[in-house]
């Protein structure tokens, strides 16, 4: 068989992202910090950038007292800028970096990375936390608890306190610690050191009635009277010095082990503001100032340096920075703008929780803000990452209101609350034959055949929390009672 060359045509198409397109959707899902961060970078980088720190006052009374020469050079600077073409780093930077365009089956593309990502406290707390906990609600109790914290790691608030302001059960608010208290670092959520202390000891199973004692008495301990912890703890000599050495080991302050990292103050993106009663009453949203870059472009920089530039290179560069100045600065507008139309969607949607509590906090999806505010999910789930808003019961993340259905199999059949899934496991081994005692994967055949996907290890999940003991501990107990 002979071996021939020939050549062939292919046409192909394949999808591409600019790098304003990877920009824009880096900015919208950056929290505060993050974009100050990044922003100060910008900055550094464009000379053609500036904050602006002048009030609007100063800026026009600077106008005012410029030279005609000055105001002149302004204006024609305008009109540059208005001149110039829409933004394409592909074409106007071809010579710089990697090119313009970055293509979507490229093996490190990845929109949902970011650069440089920090790993906090809290990050570490609110990965393990949803996966603990599946309650909205609870999970909107755990969110404001975590955030309560202070720099050590422990919760300095009572339940009782805390209960009331976010507007909720006592007992809704202790239960959701106790889950809390089970998170890494082992320590959290401590009231004082002594609870931090026996955290610690109960997950190395060493918490036993002479230990609590001890811990009982660090006043005793810090005084060094060894011979009363002895009669108080009920142990000899030897074994008060393993105790001692034992709780040296442990981690006084278990948010320590955080500190090489940045430390992310909460603050809103997002404020409630309550209308008044003359335009209709309810709450309104405004964006908090505070977070809100202040830039602007240095038009007379601008005009200045490129009257001095004769090289083509030198203006195709002039030209580059200062169409990504404009656009960073649609950018930042653009994200600002998002964050307000979804803090106001969600506080209209959820006017029941902020007057009245975490109990009247509605089942809310992505998808309902998204089809309300015509955006695609994925543009609110970044909005809602990272972002906060101000509410007169404190200050939340606004993923916190979004609840976190199970997916049915039928097409188009309504997601499941997980506590309406946990009242379908409650009802099917109440009902259940003591002959016949349903295993965890009897239980899963049949939510799926109600029309629930649902892992096994959740169904199992959702029966611990439930106090339910497994099939085995129920077949023994039920056959036992007869």
């Amino acid at each position: 068989m002979a071996i021939q060359q020939k050549l062939e045509l292919r046409q192909s198409q394949s999808l591409s992202m600019t790098p304003q397109m990877q920009q824009a959707i880096r900015v919208l899902q950056m929290s505060a910090l993050e974009l100050q961060e990044f922003v100060a970078t910008e900055i550094i980088e464009n000379p053609l950038l500036d904050r602006d720190t002048d009030s609007n006052e100063s800026r026009e009374d600077e106008e005012d007292n410029a030279p005609e020469t000055s105001r002149e050079e302004a204006q024609d600077a305008g009109k540059v800028v208005e001149d110039l073409p829409d933004y394409d780093p592909g074409s106007t930077m071809a010579g710089i970096g990697k090119g313009g365009t970055m293509a979507f089956d490229t093996p490190d593309y990845s929109l949902e990375n970011r650069i440089a990502e920090t790993k906090t406290l809290r990050d570490h707390l609110l990965d393990q936390m949803v996966l603990e906990i599946h309650d909205n609600k609870d999970r909107m109790v755990a969110g404001y608890l975590i955030d309560s914290l202070d720099n050590i790691g422990y919760l300095r608030e009572s339940t009782a306190e805390l209960a009331e302001m976010i507007g909720c059960d006592e007992t809704r608010v202790k239960n959701v610690l106790a889950q809390l208290k089970t998170l890494q670092p082992a320590g959290v959520f401590a009231r004082d050191l002594s609870e931090c202390l026996a955290l610690q000891l109960k997950e190395k199973d060493r918490l036993d009635p002479a230990m609590r004692l001890l811990l009982n008495n660090l006043d005793v301990l810090a005084a060094h009277d060894v011979k009363k912890l002895c009669r108080i703890c009920r142990v000899t000599l030897e074994d008060l010095q393993e105790m001692i050495a034992e709780i040296r080991e442990l981690n006084p302050k278990p948010a320590a082990e955080f500190d090489d990292f940045v430390i992310e103050t909460v603050v809103a993106d997002a404020v409630m503001k309550k209308l008044p009663k003359e335009s209709g009453g309810g709450w309104g949203v405004e964006l908090n100032p505070d977070t809100l870059p202040k830039l602007l472009i240095n038009h007379r920089y601008y005009t200045e340096v490129k009257g001095g530039v004769r090289k083509q290179q030198d203006r195709e560069y002039l030209n580059a920075r200062m169409a990504e100045a404009k656009w960073l600065l649609k950018t930042l507008d653009q994200r600002a703008q998002s964050i307000l139309r979804v803090a106001a969607e969600i506080v209209r949607r959820q006017e029941g929780f902020f007057a009245y509590g975490v109990e009247y906090l509605k089942p809310m999806v992505l998808r309902d803000v998204a089809e309300a505010l015509d955006l695609h999910e994925s543009t609110v789930s970044r909005v809602t990452a990272g972002k906060f808003i101000g509410t007169p019961r404190g200050v939340f993340e606004l993923r916190y209101f979004f609840s976190r259905g199970l997916s049915a199999t039928d097409d188009g059949a309504a997601d499941h609350a997980a506590e309406s899934v946990k009242a379908r496991i409650r009802a099917l081994v109440d009902a259940e034959d003591p002959k016949k005692i349903l295993s965890d994967d009897k239980l899963v055949k049949l939510l799926k055949e109600a029309g629930v996907e649902i892992a096994r290890r959740t169904v199992a999940k959702y029966r611990e929390a439930m106090g339910i003991p497994s099939s085995v501990q129920r077949r023994r107990m039920k056959n036992m009672g007869a």
